[in-house]
């Protein structure tokens, strides 16, 4: 007898214990998550955000993607800082945003400017294609020329304005990059 009440009383003790693991996986797998997708330089992020009328857990997606959050990031084809943007993009933004400002290139590694010129090209890119995430992070990734010429297509698009699908391997995966990270950013942090 006394054997059967030692069990039942450590079979009471597992319960209990497994009772209160799958209570605290949950909230523990939300802080996993969010270590994963971190809003860091939320100050710049949601004045800019907010200046451009986007979402900032758009422009966190961006960052993440771009640049994993390293205000350092240099790519193969000399992209810079926190949202990747490229001399040519940057002097081109500039003209439109900061004309007499006197920034350089180099300044991109500031993550408040980096912040600033690409949450104005995302911006961009949403105005442009319609609000559609997709297709202006197409856009942000390859180009509007590239992305305005699939739109002619028939087959990469029906309306002329979103595209349906992503011809190019690079850019299918930066899409899927983006949309996968925002859906992510939007579970853990949206209203």
């Amino acid at each position: 007898m006394k054997t059967l009440f030692r069990l039942l009383r450590r079979l009471v003790v597992l319960v209990c214990i497994a009772a209160v693991l799958l209570m605290a996986l949950p909230p523990l797998a939300r802080e996993a998550d969010r270590l994963l997708y971190p809003r860091k330089y939320s100050r710049q992020v949601e004045q800019w955000a907010a200046e451009y009328n986007l979402d900032p857990l758009l422009v966190y997606a961006f960052i993440r993607t771009e640049s994993g959050f390293d205000p350092a990031a240099t790519s193969s084809v000399e992209a810079r800082g926190l949202m990747q943007m490229t001399e040519e993009t940057f002097i081109w933004l500039r003209s439109k945003i900061a004309p007499d400002e006197g920034l350089t290139f180099d300044e991109l590694y500031d993550p408040d400017v980096s912040i600033r010129f690409g949450c104005y090209y995302i911006h961009l890119c949403m105005e442009r294609y319609g609000g559609d995430v997709a297709t202006a992070a197409a856009a942000y990734h390859s180009g509007w020329g590239t992305v305005d010429n699939l739109l002619r297509m028939e087959e990469h698009s029906s309306d002329g304005q979103t595209l349906k699908g992503f011809p190019y391997n690079q850019m299918h995966h930066y899409v899927e990059k983006i949309t996968a990270s925002y859906a992510v950013y939007t579970r853990l942090y949206g209203g």
